[in-house]
């Protein structure tokens, strides 16, 4: 061992000395006080992380996911008693604060983030995402996962982004693309494995193999995703038998359905929990499954998912699961964080806070079928595009809502929340389709909702059309699910042909609108979503965006909150 060297061994055994676990002569005092000899600190800090024999210790592990870059604390909805209730939660600041308590409280604490970390804000569109990074990392996150908007900046960027944060990422199931559909290697390590109280706990991760087609296309190109089916079980034995893991946990960014689809799958057996994301579900009682639990933390930073582990003598003898809100009027601010923030925003804040237009109704993206932001976005389309049959917005989930007025009495809407709302500025395109076309599309539409075998499941809430109103039965058979259809009023004629516009999304065929496919003279026009939507407000605010009744289900609520059915599971 050389100069450094010692020297380096020296202060690492002195610091373990202050600790007061180091006894005379080297050794560790163990489990009832025991001398238990090592030679080197490594040695000295493997006997540490050795369990008191007989003795339960506690393991907890806390999961955010769907932040979208809301950084700052914000408007949550809650369904309580049959009617929406809003408080204020969420901010990393906040956050912050949360997550100290909780190490302090056990430092056996492990924290990961499961997606969607990249996009969603103003700050993060400026900035192409290199303001939030620093922010992650002063959250002390130990792990994470890419979501399926991790993308947002393309390939290249998501490499960069998610390599400037100091934790590990893990995902089983993201390849570089060679050329010809040939994969190369894995873009992250498919698992990750924490060493606490004398056991091992595999991590696991999954993310949405349905990107290319979620995502404009283009966001994703030069990678290659695959099915979590085609490779957990492998990596399930690795981790359970090579590894000797004692707990196996999948990290996934699939969305509920899909999660629990995966958790009733023979691939699955061996895992023991499905840590998920992407669909902002707010699971408070883990499902149960038949090879495993299934659980998901809400969004937007307003609540974390806590399993908290109970190990005995190298073994897990029991798991509990709570939802804790990260409520911020009783967590104070992080000092630290809150000045990260301030100075990452500081060049973009005179923007982020002006004040565009106001509404007089909440502004929220939460019901499965129709919402106050969608109706928004649709009102605005239809009021610069009049000469259109019917324009078109895709079912988003993303956006917390906005209900606090300030001194005008009304609820203001600034440039940040534009980018809230409507992340990517897209250029509104317009097309022409048939009344069969429009059925048809429809049809596939609610199937990617509703559909009833989960892995045909994917996309956000119900499309969003003005101009045209409809009446489905949500569970109903593909193809049976459209009961009737009307333009303008009147029923619509199949052989008919109508003007639509929808946004343009980067790297569709030049005659797709919308994932409607063969439109006939489709082409841009000079508009853009955020130029629209400043227009309208510009000459119509206040706005009220009630909602408009044009898509009704007959066999569930119009309030639906979820996609989620047949098992036991509310969304609250």
């Amino acid at each position: 061992m050389n100069q450094e060297n010692q020297q380096t061994e020296k202060s690492r055994r002195s610091f373990l000395k202050k600790l007061g676990i180091i006894g005379a002569g080297g050794s560790l005092l163990g489990g009832a006080g025991e001398l238990v000899q090592a030679e080197t600190t490594e040695e000295l800090m493997d006997v540490a992380k050795k369990p008191t024999k007989d003795k339960v210790e506690k393991v907890s592990i806390l999961q955010s996911t769907d932040v979208h870059c809301q950084v700052h604390p914000h408007d949550e909805l809650f369904w309580e008693n049959g009617q929406a209730v809003f408080r204020k939660t969420g901010g990393y600041a906040h956050l912050a604060t949360y997550i100290k308590q909780q190490r302090k409280q056990n430092p056996n604490t492990f924290f990961i983030d499961t997606g969607d970390m990249f996009q969603g804000s103003e700050l993060s569109v400026k900035t192409t995402g290199k303001a939030i990074a620093p922010i992650l990392n002063e959250l002390t996150y130990d792990l994470y996962l890419p979501g399926n908007w991790e993308v947002i900046y393309y390939k290249k960027a998501m490499q960069t982004l998610l390599g400037s944060l100091h934790a590990p990422k893990v995902c089983a199931n993201m390849y570089h693309d060679l050329g010809e559909d040939k994969k190369g290697e894995l873009i992250f390590h498919p698992y990750h494995i924490w060493q606490v109280a004398g056991i091992k706990i595999g991590f696991l991760g999954y993310t949405d193999p349905l990107v290319p087609l979620r995502q404009s296309p283009n966001y994703s190109k030069g990678i290659i995703y695959t099915k979590p089916e085609e490779n957990i079980a492998h990596y399930v034995d690795v981790l359970r038998n090579d590894e000797q893991c004692a707990f196996v946990i999948v990290l996934s960014h699939l969305g509920l359905s899909q999660q629990i689809a995966l958790a009733n799958s023979p691939e699955c057996a061996g895992v023991d929990y499905i840590l998920g994301g992407d669909t902002h579900e707010r699971v408070r009682v883990p499902i149960e499954c038949k090879y495993a639990k299934v659980v998901e933390p809400g969004a937007f930073g307003s609540f974390v998912g806590k399993l908290e582990l109970s190990v005995l003598n190298g073994k897990v003898i029991n798991s509990t699961y709570q939802l804790d809100e990260i409520n911020s009027s009783k967590l104070k601010a992080d000092k630290e964080v809150s000045a990260l923030i301030a100075q990452n925003e500081k060049p973009f804040a005179e923007d982020i806070y002006t004040t565009i237009g106001y509404s007089t109704v909440p502004l929220y993206r939460y019901f499965v079928v129709e919402n106050t932001i969608d109706t928004l976005v649709l009102d605005a389309l239809k009021w610069q595009m009049k000469d259109i049959d019917i324009v078109l917005s895709n079912g988003f989930r993303f956006c917390p809502p906005r209900t606090t007025p300030d001194a005008s009495g009304n609820i203001p809407i600034t440039n940040g929340y534009l980018f809230d709302m409507l992340p990517v500025d897209s250029t509104v395109r317009i097309g022409k389709v048939s009344g069969q076309q429009i059925s048809n599309w429809l049809e596939k539409e609610l199937n990617n909702v509703f559909a009833k075998e989960a892995s045909k499941r994917f996309g956000g809430w119900v499309i969003k059309f003005k101009g045209m109103k409809i009446t489905f039965k949500a569970f109903e058979e593909m193809g049976k699910r459209v009961q009737s259809i009307e333009v303008a009023g009147k029923p619509l004629d199949l052989n008919k042909e109508y003007s639509i516009c929808a946004c343009e999304r980067d790297g569709d065929p030049a005659d797709m609108l919308c994932r409607m496919r063969n439109v006939k003279d489709a082409k841009n026009t000079e508009h853009t979503l955020h130029s629209v939507m400043k227009s309208y407000l510009k000459q119509n605010s206040p706005v009220s965006p009630v909602l408009p009744q044009s898509a009704i289900v007959l066999d569930a609520p119009q309030t639906l909150l979820t996609q989620v059915h047949g098992v036991s599971y509310e969304f609250r």
